[in-house]
């Protein structure tokens, strides 16, 4: 799990290619302007969803975690709490979905919280527990961009 800020975004472009791509869209994209939905950057190797909603109470967000893709979760518009257990020490929720590379986790652990604001990002990786959508002080419409960075 990694969480920084827009300024330092070039220092991940070396994890590999697909990271060198979103690390470019997530640069010059106009993101204040993306309206909710699915990009394609990339096929299936780097894609995104922008999404839109009102922060949650931390008990009914959910962790999840994928096998095939890291998350790299950017802020922006408003703020929220996400949240880091490492996969190993969760507790299965559901069985794993291949087709949405997803598997969600039950709330036992509190884990990590990290709050985020405008312009602050999280990458989650496969071995990376997260839980996102949480509010922040108060529940409020938050704007984000998830970019889907294919790792194997």
């Amino acid at each position: 799990m990694i969480f920084d800020n827009k300024a330092n975004l070039d220092c991940y472009r070396s994890l590999s290619r697909n990271f060198a791509t979103a690390v470019d869209y997530l640069k010059t994209a106009d993101l204040k302007a993306l309206e909710p939905g699915k990009i394609e950057i990339d096929g299936k190797e780097v894609y995104a969803n922008v999404l839109s909603y009102e922060t949650i109470a931390w008990e009914d967000a959910r962790f999840e975690a994928h096998e095939h893709y890291a998350d790299i979760q950017y802020m922006i518009e408003g703020s929220e709490l996400y949240n880091y257990v490492p996969k190993a020490l969760l507790t299965p929720k559901d069985a794993y979905n291949a087709e949405k590379d997803v598997i969600h986790y039950t709330n036992d652990i509190r884990g990590v919280d990290l709050p985020a604001g405008p312009d602050e990002f999280a990458i989650f990786l496969p071995q990376d527990g997260h839980k996102v959508k949480s509010l922040y002080g108060k529940s409020q419409l938050i704007k984000k961009i998830v970019v889907k960075v294919k790792i194997d």
